[in-house]
């Protein structure tokens, strides 16, 4: 037995974005619309017949709006089996729902907020809603479930598509709807995770400025322990399909691009290509890792990489200088690189890179008009565009996912057999008042700025990383060595080869000397100055021996592995 009632659409939306017309859309095609609260306020206002869910289920609203739409007759609207339930509906008075158009409590943007209380979080956890959208996914066989506003113009095509197009559009909605739901549970989930359960109490009306404080300091002002962990119990994540990757790391792996819900400005995911062939694996890795590494810099910068390690940085007065001084450094490496800048890609800087070298990739902030019919001539040259790179690679425009509303500090994470090691990414940022001076002659202020930028360099290159720097560029690079003295002695190496002189140059470690070898070994090509984390049992054996080839030596108390 089959119901002879109109069907409705059930729309009870936060993002009222275009909610209107989806509804005149299902209005007009013979669909009943129940509606809650502010969504039914929007659609009366526009002319539109409406039912309020209250009057529909005959229960009014009850605990200040906490309970409304958990009813019988709305979940029996949505999951009755059509063709099997059909009589069990008629006799309980039950209406089929075909259409759930329901997007949920803003509870990441409201976390995200600086002083937002605890209070106020847990009201924007929405109960009702992620329910509903269960209900309809799971009965996707003859409900449409819409989360998202730019899904409404498919739903209103398919009002007078075949039975087939529509089962099949159902299906993949569903899927994003079970997707929608599990992404905010997680961010719930990671929320209540950092939170600290014995002091519960003290928890209600604290806002996000405070319990960031905690998070830094361990305790409240007053002493009292509020506070939330740095990681939660369980962390929730979610990534979402960006492309499919011809293949991966190598020809026989397979791969493909996710990219976070919301990706931050001025990151890799959140790049346009501007022109040439996809992005491939080792693509994005190397233009990752050059992307990182010239945000470092606040003049025109240029870093060259090749097999995610930078072979050639350099600073200078304009792009194209700067990138000469980077290709200089190591152009055997260079060949098949990629080449990222902190400022707008020039033609003249554009046109040296292609008369001169074989380039994979090349990553700027924008591109001015004249390089693009430059780099046209050149169409298999991926050109990408990454925006606006002074703000951080890790801040997202969705804090909430791992829950940290009030920091722009973000997780990095490395799989391993069987699980996943996560920790902070490395921000930091060396300053010159940070410097120890811990050898008998003071470096000059030409080597202190060399010091500092090697630094810099040295942060992005895969450990055991030396890097040799004179006059704001690279002159030589060892990296991912087993032995400290041997990427010491390659970084020479290849810069005898580039034919750059060496003496005068600094030298950056990104970990402390274990003995006094490496620098010998610095001292025998012309290193005048060195910076390093310090640490070492054996630190005034090394400070020894760079007093002894008068070199200055400084100490920043921190490292910078990179595995």
């Amino acid at each position: 037995m089959t119901s002879d009632r109109a069907a409705c659409a059930l729309l009870s939306v936060s993002d009222k974005t275009n909610i209107v017309d989806i509804a005149k859309a299902l209005s007009q095609a013979g669909y009943t619309l129940l509606s809650t609260g502010g969504t039914a306020r929007t659609l009366h206002e526009a002319g539109l017949s409406v039912t309020d869910v209250a009057r529909h289920t005959g229960a009014a609203e009850m605990m200040g709006g906490r309970v409304k739409t958990l009813h019988p007759t709305v979940h029996g609207g949505i999951l009755g089996r059509r063709g099997v339930d059909d009589e069990l509906m008629l006799s309980r008075n039950i209406t089929p729902i075909d259409f759930v158009i329901v997007n949920l409590y803003p509870f990441a943007q409201t976390i995200a907020k600086p002083e937002v209380t605890f209070d106020d979080a847990i009201e924007n956890i929405d109960i009702g809603g992620p329910a509903m959208l269960r209900s309809a996914a799971k009965n996707h066989a003859s409900v449409a479930v819409v989360t998202d506003p730019s899904d409404y113009q498919r739903v209103i095509d398919s009002l007078v598509q075949s039975d087939s197009a529509q089962k099949a559009m159902r299906l993949d909605l569903a899927a994003k709807a079970f997707a929608h739901t599990a992404h905010y549970d997680g961010m719930i989930a990671n929320y209540f995770g950092k939170l600290d359960s014995e002091n519960l109490d003290a928890l209600s009306g604290t806002s996000n400025t405070v319990v960031a404080d905690v998070q830094a300091d361990g305790e409240q002002a007053d002493g009292e322990r509020l506070a939330t962990a740095i990681f939660p119990k369980t962390l929730s994540t979610q990534f979402v399909l960006s492309e499919t990757l011809r293949y991966g790391e190598n020809p026989h792996q397979r791969a493909a691009l996710y990219i976070d819900h919301h990706p931050a400005e001025g990151s890799l995911a959140a790049s346009d290509l501007v022109q040439g062939k996809p992005m491939s694996y080792n693509n994005m890795m190397d233009a990752d890792a050059a992307l990182n590494c010239v945000r470092q810099f606040k003049e025109t910068a240029c870093v060259i990489v090749k097999h995610a390690n930078p072979c050639g940085v350099c600073v200078a007065g304009n792009q194209l200088d700067a990138y000469q001084g980077a290709f200089r450094t190591d152009e055997t490496s260079a060949f098949g690189g990629i080449i990222a800048f902190n400022t707008v890609l020039d033609a003249a800087t554009a046109a040296a890179i292609t008369e001169q070298q074989f380039v994979e990739v090349i990553i700027a902030p924008g591109l001015d008009p004249t390089a693009k019919p430059v780099l046209e001539k050149f169409p298999n040259v991926r050109v990408l565009d990454c925006g606006n790179i002074s703000a951080s690679p890790i801040s997202s425009k969705n804090p909430a996912a791992l829950h940290l509303p009030s920091s722009q500090v973000g997780f990095q994470f490395k799989p391993i057999s069987g699980g996943m090691l996560v920790q902070d990414e490395d921000t930091h940022k060396l300053q010159e008042s940070d410097l120890s001076i811990v050898s008998a002659r003071q470096p000059t202020s030409t080597e202190l700025a060399d010091l500092v930028f090697a630094w810099n360099v040295a942060m992005f290159v895969k450990s055991n990383a030396i890097v040799y720097c004179k006059n704001s560029c690279t002159v030589g690079v060892g990296a991912g060595q087993m032995s400290r003295v041997y990427s010491a002695r390659i970084a020479a190496i290849k810069a005898a080869d580039a034919g750059l002189k060496v003496e005068g140059a600094v030298m950056a470690s990104d970990a402390f000397f274990p003995f006094r070898d490496g620098i010998d070994s610095a001292a025998e090509v012309g290193i005048t100055a060195v910076i390093q984390p310090g640490g070492s049992m054996r630190d005034k054996e090394v400070i020894n021996a760079a007093n002894e080839h008068g070199m200055a030596m400084v100490f920043t108390g921190v490292r910078h592995f990179r595995h």
